[in-house]
């Protein structure tokens, strides 16, 4: 993964971090955040285009048998077909992070997300829909 997404992934792990204790969550489940975080961007490695990285990353993290694909496979979109917890933990933390890894909130992730993609296209379109089913 490049620098960027690499800082994103990271600070995402964080984040997720901070709410799972916020929640009260088990130690473990905390930790369990802090890789799932890490992880849930892998799809780009084996993706140009981006479109399909969730359900690509997810794939390969279940092929691996990791506890938490399900939630790399369904992440960036509102959701009817799985909800989990740590889904929403995980979309709510990668709506509030930069592509640089920075905690900008909603507001400023949906502005960088509409600045790179345009207010037209289908991912931020995906993603007001999602940070709407946050709040």
């Amino acid at each position: 993964m490049n620098e960027d997404r690499l800082k994103h992934s990271y600070a995402v792990g964080k984040k997720m971090m901070e709410i799972a204790t916020s929640m009260n969550l088990s130690k473990e489940e905390v930790n369990d955040m802090f890789v799932l975080g890490l992880n849930h961007d892998i799809g780009y490695e084996f993706e140009n285009s981006g479109i399909n990285h969730n359900k690509i990353g997810g794939s390969i993290l279940k092929d691996n048998n990791y506890k938490y694909w399900k939630e790399v496979y369904y992440h960036g979109k509102k959701q009817d077909e799985y909800d989990s917890i740590y889904l929403k933990i995980l979309n709510s933390a990668d709506m509030q992070i930069d592509k640089f890894g920075n905690d900008v909130g909603f507001e400023k992730r949906l502005e960088d997300i509409k600045s790179r993609y345009g207010e037209e296209s289908e991912v931020y379109k995906k993603c007001i829909e999602l940070i709407d089913s946050i709040k």
